[in-house]
């Protein structure tokens, strides 16, 4: 938990230290003190609201319990073996399998089901990734995700600002006339660092938490084998159904990774699935003897 703080720590310091960087490259120091409260702002954002701008990139919106009671009634059970407040529950319109956890403290967390989720898994499946997700939750791994979505959507941001800075001549105008200025280089400079940079940010936070949840929702449901079947099947889905319509700032957050290819491919969010299932099948072993 200390180091969760730590890490949420970090992650808002490099961002006021991203677009201090960005605004001098682009605007020399009025560019650089504006970039400083800019951030400042977003910081105090990401620490409020980062949860709601996680469900909203996602295009997840909240179910009531009359439209849903199964699952309704699967989150309070696994909550309460949990011993943690019942969620919020959304889902998502996507026919791409896959499930996330968001919330700053386990009081407002949230729980997101994309639609091919639920017709895929059975419901000791889906009540093993359920869990999986309340492990989540439990550990206090969500607000720092939802941070480093929040971090990883403005990184992507400043890219796109210092692609139009280089395209329109950059902020401080003539920046090799002008001190501190970056001018065409450092534009570029951001367009291709800027996207590694959240590729890193979230690879850096994913994997092993990823582990541990899969410990801790096995624990919470009382059984590792549903959700490292639930996994063979989403890995399976996953890898042909057509890339789901995600924003790569929110990729992280999901139970598997929803992006393939490219440098998503080069940049991995989460531990490949048969590591997983493998390490589940393992603790099945050792609890059965």
């Amino acid at each position: 938990m200390i180091w969760n703080s730590v890490k949420t720590t970090l992650l808002l310091a490099s961002l006021t230290g991203l677009f201090a960087f960005v605004g001098l490259a682009l605007g020399g120091r009025g560019g650089m003190i504006f970039a400083f409260f800019i951030a400042i702002a977003m910081n105090m954002g990401a620490w409020w609201f980062s949860d709601k701008l996680a469900l909203k990139m996602s295009r997840a919106r909240p179910v009531s319990e009359s439209e849903m009671p199964e699952l309704h009634a699967m989150v309070a059970h696994l909550s309460e073996r949990a011993k943690l407040p019942k969620p919020a529950v959304y889902i998502i319109d996507s026919d791409t399998p896959n499930a996330f956890a968001t919330g700053r403290s386990p009081e407002k967390g949230a729980v997101a089901v994309t639609s091919g989720i639920m017709r895929l898994l059975d419901r000791e499946e889906l009540a093993g990734v359920m869990a999986h997700e309340l492990a989540h939750i439990k550990h206090r791994d969500t607000l720092i995700s939802s941070i480093a979505a929040t971090v990883a959507g403005a990184v992507v941001m400043i890219a796109e600002m210092a692609q139009w800075a280089m395209i329109f001549g950059g902020l401080s105008g003539n920046s090799d006339e002008e001190e501190g200025g970056g001018g065409f280089f450092g534009s570029l400079l951001m367009i291709i660092l800027a996207p590694i940079a959240a590729f890193v940010i979230q690879m850096a936070i994913s994997r092993a938490r990823e582990f541990k949840a899969d410990e801790g929702g096995a624990q919470i449901l009382g059984n590792p084998l549903p959700l490292a079947s639930a996994l063979e099947k989403l890995k399976w889905s996953v890898s042909r159904q057509p890339a789901m319509a995600v924003n790569p700032a929110t990729s992280h957050l999901y139970i598997v990774n929803p992006l393939r290819g490219g440098i998503g491919g080069l940049f991995r969010t989460h531990p490949a699935s048969a590591d997983r299932i493998a390490r589940l099948r393992a603790l099945a072993q050792r609890q059965a003897m």
